[in-house]
């Protein structure tokens, strides 16, 4: 699970985030006298480890306005994994058999805790096996799952009936137009005009880069944020496969394509295409449902979504966040990533065919 942070000092007048939290655990989940520790934020959540003599579980408190049926409903993914044979956070029910509880504004959900911690720095060779294996248990889980849907995905339709290189080109001139604007530009602001006009250049590239997506791409429910900030390792063994979405259906190829071949591989590992396929042999392994075309086409997903992302230089420029140092760090990774992928992906996707024609 996550390592704890220290918990920052609460702002004059503001509400103490575990305010309440305690009486809440109590009542709904009979555990009294917990100690709470504050631990990484998720997209919606504010997280904590709580002790109770020798138990140890993880706490996550929904901020206000989260929709809470959807996230029970990711619980119930989770669940569905974890009987599947997936190594999950098993969710504990309240006293009266929710999975999550609510008083007032406050709701909160309870889990065991999972040993492990998350990779920064790119996936061994072995983790990147057991990730392979753990994603195709999860899609093999979910293939016949009732939310998909017939035909092929959102993302794959608006890919092709859209334009998106012209609006992501005017974005990115737009960006540009704002840095020139600036009356003291710094460094950040000189590799952003540099990985901005890269991706100015890259975009003319992607009607054929979707042209070229093979047929026979599967659409299902997947994991749904399946990458490495949310699989759980002690050395080489996955431990935990934590926050799934709610049920949607997606491509296949998309989510094997994006841990396959995550920035912090293709950027950090001198052999990443190796790394890459590693992944993908071990998913063929688990998941019977998969076609070859979501193996051939999984690194081209993956490099579309990568080309058509301005994430992080965006907020830089028009609504900074709150960690914006690790944003534009996140930026400067993926960029480079997208531009390695997009010069070998003719080397990528031979070695994937050999690899679904070895299947």
């Amino acid at each position: 699970m996550p390592t704890p942070t220290p918990t920052p000092p609460a702002q004059a007048g503001a509400l103490d985030p575990a305010q309440g939290l305690g009486a809440l655990l109590e009542h709904a989940y009979g555990l009294g006298e917990v100690r709470l520790t504050r631990l990484p934020a998720g997209q919606n959540t504010i997280n904590y480890r709580a002790t109770r003599g020798g138990e140890t579980l993880f706490v996550k408190h929904y901020l206000p306005g989260t929709d809470l049926a959807a996230e029970r409903a990711a619980i119930g993914q989770s669940r569905l994994a974890g009987e599947h044979g997936v190594p999950v956070a098993v969710p504990r029910p309240t006293r009266t058999g929710d999975m999550i509880a609510t008083s007032g504004d406050l709701a909160v959900s309870v889990w065991e805790w999972v040993p492990g911690r998350s990779v920064d720095g790119g996936l061994a060779p072995g983790q990147q096996e057991a990730a392979g294996r753990a994603l195709g248990l999860v899609h093999a889980a979910f293939a016949d799952h009732p939310a998909a849907t017939v035909g092929e995905s959102r993302r794959l339709a608006k890919w092709r009936t859209a334009d998106p290189a012209a609006k992501l080109t005017a974005a990115v001139d737009q960006l540009l137009n704002l840095i020139v604007d600036r009356p003291a530009p710094d460094g950040f602001d000189e590799e952003a005009v540099r990985t901005l006009t890269e991706r100015r250049a890259a975009l003319k590239r992607l009607p054929e880069l979707i042209a070229d997506l093979p047929d026979g791409l599967t659409t299902q429910v997947l994991h749904g944020d399946y990458s490495a900030v949310n699989i759980l390792f002690e050395d080489d063994v996955l431990t935990g496969v934590l926050d799934f979405l709610p049920p949607a259906p997606e491509l296949v190829a998309y989510e094997l394509g994006r841990i396959a071949f995550d920035p912090r591989t293709v950027v950090h590992d001198s052999d990443w295409i190796s790394a890459g396929v590693r992944l993908v042999h071990a998913y063929q392994a688990t998941n019977p449902h998969h076609t070859a075309a979501d193996v051939t086409g999984c690194a081209r997903v993956a490099l579309i979504q990568l080309v058509t992302s301005l994430y992080g230089v965006k907020e830089h420029y028009l609504k900074p966040g709150l960690l914006q140092d690790d944003l534009d760090r996140f930026w400067l990774l993926r960029h480079t990533a997208a531009t390695r992928l997009l010069d070998a992906l003719p080397d990528v996707e031979r070695a994937l065919a050999e690899a679904a024609g070895s299947w």
